[in-house]
């Protein structure tokens, strides 16, 4: 449950964008997906406000195991059967997007967004999966396991025949949703085969070889995110250049539908592994591995109600468009009858490959180590399915008919990534508490543990606060271009406070021409690293044969060291835009909040604790 709320007395002098409720999201040049970027800071309610949700999950399963001689056999099946009883439309206090800070104070809304009469919906959804693994040991030193998993799901459906589908003539998404029980005209998943294949080899009596190859899915059954926002009975409308005080009044707003494709796939996974691992010593075993993955039908959100765009040849599209850019020549969308859609659909695409190394010293003589480190790579052409979920990263695709232009670093693309951890029982020792003495019991039974974490930042995209393509949509976060011109560093230097005030530098980057997609990369600069220290020293004392009091002391960055949160990542407020001849003219004006740092991960931390063990 997330309510939204505004102080009283704020509320008495403000009022709401809809009669009685509070003030709902307000965003001043910037995207206005959940959670999206802005020039400053957004202010009011949160999108999500005065959402529910209410899901049960009936699950059962059983396995069977056979085992004879060198030959294991497992059989085994589960079944769950999902409610979802939801409120979950967004945009009930009405979201009011502002093109700059000067028509803020005017009170001027570009576009404003609101769910004016939301209603509870009630999906259901059965799911299901069997297995059948076979486990051979080939010789004593050879392992071999093989098995296929089959998964299957009844579909997602609205209990009371209220699921609002938007279907598509051609390229064109329909202006009327069909109302039925069914949100999926296809089900893909009714049949999900899934092999899978493991090896485990001891090369010999210091040494161990493992493998494994196998296919994955992610069952669908977070739909109703999604369709909690369509019409008729969860009617999103956009209304465009409205006065604040009466963002509703005066002229008609555009249904703004929520889609999911009719044949929505189900996301799909290849996954391999290799480790080998070597002893090298009586207690410290060493681990190298490498793992990595294949991707594809993963889902990815967009707007599917776009104008059309073509791809530029030399001088085609005007002065300072270059050939090969996207260029949007017209602002009518594919049907002018309803506006932006947020969409999902399953062309999304993803790889990972990673190599892990772990140094283990198992516990010996007090002390046990143990250290990892992994240098990854992760990249896809969308990462979230909404900003909320991924802050740092676009939740819309740039061109939703070519996902590829997204396709870049992941939101979770940290290319190096270090922890060791560590305990010591400090040698004293610990006697019966029948027959320690006073020296004894306080002396004895402490622990000393320590873990250190680093790692590299994560990627984020520089955003414009504005749509350069006209094509109406103020969620969909363009990307500037490169600034061919610029010789300078990107990243900001010097100390914490200097890193904060600018992490990068907006001069790299130039605002499109009217019509242009930017073509700077997704996610292409990185944000702050991450450095901590934690610590903690335990006392054990025995105060019977039964019972133990631990006393425990943890530090949490014991260093205080100050960890950046990501940067504010819109670099112009302002710019050219396609649509009139003033706005194709307009000069860019620089957010004078780009690259600027206004949140750090939590300082020094101390905590103290008593617990009684019997």
């Amino acid at each position: 449950y997330f309510e939204g709320s505004t102080p009283g007395s704020t509320e008495g002098w403000t009022g709401g964008f809809v009669a009685g409720r509070p003030v709902g999201a307000i965003v001043i040049a910037g995207s206005t997906a959940s959670n999206g970027s802005s020039q400053i800071t957004g202010a009011g309610a949160n999108v999500g406000s005065n959402n529910r949700a209410a899901r049960n999950l009936y699950t059962a399963d059983d396995h069977v195991y056979w085992s004879r001689g060198r030959q294991q056999l497992e059989l085994g099946g589960w079944v769950q059967w999902v409610q979802s009883n939801d409120n979950l439309a967004q945009d009930q206090l009405g979201q009011a997007s502002f093109a700059t800070l000067a028509t803020f104070l005017q009170g001027t809304v570009k576009t404003f967004t609101v769910v004016p009469a939301p209603t509870p919906l009630n999906w259901r959804s059965r799911l299901g999966a069997g297995y059948a693994e076979d486990t051979v040991k080939v010789t004593p030193a050879l392992e071999l396991r093989a098995g296929v998993r089959m998964e299957t799901t009844s579909g997602w459906d609205e209990a009371h025949g209220r699921a609002g589908v938007y279907g598509f003539t051609g390229d064109v998404i329909d202006t009327t949703p069909v109302v039925g029980s069914a949100a999926l005209r296809r089900n893909r998943a009714r049949w999900l085969p899934e092999p899978r294949v493991g090896v485990a080899w001891s090369a010999s009596a210091r040494t161990a070889v493992r493998a494994s190859f196998g296919l994955h899915h992610s069952l669908l059954d977070t739909l109703d995110y999604r369709l909690d926002q369509a019409a008729p009975f969860n009617t999103t409308y956009t209304y465009t250049g409205v006065p604040v005080a009466a963002p509703m009044s005066g002229k008609a707003g555009l249904i703004s539908p929520s889609t999911v494709q009719p044949d929505l796939a189900t996301p799909t996974v290849l996954a391999w592994t290799v480790r080998v691992e070597q002893q090298v010593g009586p207690a410290t075993s060493l681990t190298v591995g490498y793992t990595g993955s294949h991707g594809y039908h993963q889902i990815l959100s967009g707007d599917l109600n776009e104008p059309a765009y073509l791809v530029c040849g030399a001088g085609a599209c005007g002065d300072g468009v270059a050939a090969g850019t996207i260029f949007y020549p017209t602002t009518v969308k594919a049907n002018p009858a309803v506006s932006n859609t947020t969409s999902w659909f399953s062309s999304g695409s993803s790889a990972y490959d990673a190599l892990e190394v772990e140094v283990r010293r198992n516990l010996r003589q007090g002390l046990q180590v143990r250290g990892n480190y992994t240098y990854a790579k992760n990249l896809d052409d969308g990462s979230a399915w909404n900003t909320s979920v991924s802050a740092n990263t676009p939740a819309f695709v740039s061109v939703p008919g070519l996902p590829g232009l997204d396709w870049g670093r992941a939101a979770t693309d940290v290319r190096h990534l270090a922890a060791i951890s560590g305990s010591y029982d400090l040698p004293f020792r610990q006697a019966g508490a029948g027959t320690a003495s006073l020296a004894d019991r306080v002396l004895a039974g402490y622990t000393v543990a320590s873990i250190v974490s680093l790692q590299t930042g994560f990627p984020f995209s520089p955003q414009l606060g504005y749509n350069p393509t006209g094509s109406g949509d103020t969620r969909n976060p363009v990307r500037p271009d490169r600034n061919a011109a610029f010789r300078g560093r990107v990243y900001g230097s010097g100390s914490t406070a200097e890193r904060a005030a600018q992490f990068f530098n907006p001069d790299a980057f130039a605002a499109p021409a009217a019509g242009a997609v930017g073509n700077l990369g997704r996610d292409t600069l990185t944000g702050p690293g991450y450095a901590d220290w934690d610590l903690s020293l335990a006392k054990t004392t025995r105060v019977s044969e039964a019972v133990r009091a631990e006393v425990r002391g943890e530090f949490f960055n014991v260093l205080n060291h100050t960890n950046l949160g990501t940067p504010n990542a819109v670099v112009f407020a302002t710019g050219p835009t396609q649509g009139t001849a003033a706005s194709r003219e307009a000069a860019a004006v620089t957010s004078p909040t780009a690259g600027v740092i206004t949140s750090a991960a939590t300082s020094r931390q101390v905590q103290v604790s008593l617990k009684l063990l019997f």
